[in-house]
């Protein structure tokens, strides 16, 4: 990890990350006011995250449809 992160393509590439997928995480904790998962449990807790991520996308999707 060090050596990619020498390189102008790697530093590039770690960047990306910030803009794709972590913003979403704290958009749905904070405006879906899910603060933390209220199961307990490997299993249940997975089944919470699957609902809110379903209830994301379905919201994304009604936003971005074309009209």
């Amino acid at each position: 990890m060090a050596h990619k992160l020498k390189t102008e393509a790697g530093r590039a590439l770690y960047a990306l990350r910030k803009q794709t997928v972590e913003p979403v995480f704290g958009i749905i904790r904070i405006r879906a006011r899910i603060p933390s998962v209220l199961l307990r449990g490997l299993k249940k807790v997975s089944g919470e995250w699957t609902l809110v991520c379903l209830a994301w996308n379905l919201k994304r999707m009604a936003v971005l449809r074309p009209q």
